[in-house]
C-alpha cells in the first residue's frame, strides 16, 4: 500500500495525532530542499520501526557511487578493499592491518564468536542484549554465560568480572547496548575491559557509537591501539543507512585480525566497497542522520513523557520504553495501524524498542500509540 504525504496529511485517523503534536517543530523542520536533496521514500505501510533502520538512506553521493562502480561488477572485490581499509584504519587512527572488512557488523560478531569459542568453551554477555554473536557460536559447541542487567538495566560488569573463568574464551558488550539504547560509564567500561582483557577476549560491539552525544566517550579502539585482547566492530549500516548493502568492520591487534579475516565467510562485494568510501565522505549526510534521529528520539520521548510511560536514555536510533503489557500484545496492535516495532526481548517482556524511522513515521506510530493506549 502506498500514498502520498498529502493522503496522509488528510488521513482522519490521525488528524488528532497532529493536533497533540501541534506544539513540535518536528515535521515543519524537515524542509522540502532536505526532502529534495536525501529522497526520503514515499511513506509506504507496514512502516518499519523495528529494526533500527536508517530509512533516509543510501545518499545520493553513495548511490551514484555505486552505479558508477557497475563495471567493477565483473570483478571479485579482493583487489579493491585496500582504499576502504586505509579509510577506515584513518579515521579510527590504526594502521589498516587492524582493520577487517566484513558484510555487515553481525557477519564480525559470528566470525568472532566461533573464532574464540569452540566446544566446550564459554562466552559470557548480559541479558538482553543482541544476540547474533552468542546464538552463532552455540549451533558451534560453545555454551553461553548469560548475566542478567543490573535494577538499572546496564551491564552487571561487576558480576561478569567475577564469572570469568578459564572456560571462558570472549567476553561481549555491546555499549550502547542494544535494545536498551544505554550508556555505560566511560571509567567504568574502559576499566572493565583493561582488565577483563588480561584473562581472556573483550568483544565490543559499538554499532550505535555514531549517536553518542558526548563526543568524548571513548571507543574501545583506544585498548586494541594499546595491544589489549580487545576486538571492536562498527557498522555503516546506521547512520549511513546501509542496512541492505551489508558492510562493516573490526578493529583489532593486527595478529587477532589476521586470525578474524581468515574465518571470514561472506566478504564484502565491489556496490558495497564503492557504497563505504563514498558514505566515509559525505559528511552532510552523516550530520543529517544524526539531526533527524535526535528530532526524532526526542518526538518519541516526549510523547511517552505524556503518557507518563517509563523509559531508558537513549544513546542509538531507537528508544526502549516499558508498555505495561505483553510487547506481542502491544506488536499486533500495531501491527494493525500498519506499523512494525520491536520484537520482545526477554526477559522484559512488557518493554517495547521502537526505532526511529523519518519524522512522518513516527508521527503515525505516535498517533497508533496514544490511540491503543487511549
Amino acid at each position: 500500500m502506498k500514498f502520498s504525504r498529502r493522503d496522509w496529511l488528510r488521513s482522519a485517523s490521525l488528524a488528532g495525532g497532529f493536533a497533540l503534536l501541534s506544539g513540535t517543530n518536528s515535521f515543519a523542520s524537515l524542509t522540502e530542499e532536505e526532502i529534495k536533496k536525501f529522497n526520503p521514500r514515499p511513506l509506504n505501510t507496514p512502516v518499519r520501526l523495528g529494526s533500527n533502520e536508517n530509512p533516509y538512506g543510501p545518499s545520493q553521493k553513495v548511490r551514484k557511487a555505486m552505479q558508477d562502480g557497475f563495471d567493477l561488477g565483473c570483478r571479485y572485490p579482493w583487489a579493491y578493499n585496500s582504499e576502504l581499509q586505509k579509510m577506515i584504519a584513518e579515521r579510527e587512527g590504526v594502521t589498516p592491518d587492524h582493520i577487517v572488512l566484513v558484510a555487515g557488523s553481525t557477519e564480525g560478531l559470528k566470525v568472532a564468536g566461533i573464532t574464540f569459542a569452540g566446544p566446550g568453551d564459554e562466552i559470557i554477555s548480559g541479558l538482553p542484549t543482541f544476540l547474533s554473536m552468542m546464538t552463532y557460536a552455540e549451533i558451534w559447541g560453545a555454551s553461553i554465560n548469560w548475566v542478567p542487567l543490573d535494577k538499572d538495566l546496564n551491564y552487571d560488569l561487576p558480576e561478569i568480572e567475577k564469572r570469568v573463568s578459564q572456560k571462558t574464551k570472549l567476553v561481549f558488550l555491546c555499549n550502547p547496548n542494544n535494545p536498551t539504547g544505554k550508556l555505560l560509564p566511560a571509567n567504568q567500561v574502559l576499566d572493565f575491559c583493561e582488565t577483563v582483557s588480561k584473562k581472556t577476549m573483550v568483544f565490543s560491539d559499538e554499532a550505535y557509537c555514531d549517536y553518542i552525544e558526548d563526543k568524548n566517550y571513548p571507543s574501545m579502539v583506544k585498548l586494541v591501539k594499546e595491544g589489549k585482547n580487545v576486538i571492536v566492530s562498527k557498522t555503516l549500516s546506521k547512520v549511513y543507512g546501509l542496512a541492505g548493502i551489508r558492510l562493516g568492520y573490526m578493529v583489532a591487534r593486527p595478529d587477532i585480525a589476521k586470525k578474524l579475516s581468515d574465518r571470514v565467510v561472506a566478504n564484502t562485494n565491489i556496490m558495497a566497497i564503492e557504497a563505504g568510501k563514498a558514505a566515509l565522505k559525505d559528511d552532510e549526510f552523516y550530520q543529517f542522520s544524526l539531526k533527524k534521529n535526535l528530532e526524532c528520539r526526542n518526538l518519541i520521548e516526549k510523547t511517552l513523557d505524556e503518557l507518563k510511560l517509563t523509559y531508558l536514555p537513549s544513546q542509538a536510533n531507537f528508544v526502549f520504553f516499558h508498555a505495561n503489557r505483553d510487547v506481542k500484545e502491544l506488536a499486533s496492535q500495531m501491527a494493525a495501524k500498519g506499523i512494525i516495532v520491536g520484537r520482545p526481548f526477554p526477559p522484559l517482556n512488557d518493554w517495547c524498542r521502537v526505532s526511529t524511522g523519518t519524522v512522518e513515521e513516527v508521527q503515525m506510530f505516535v498517533a497508533a500509540l496514544r490511540e491503543i493506549l487511549s
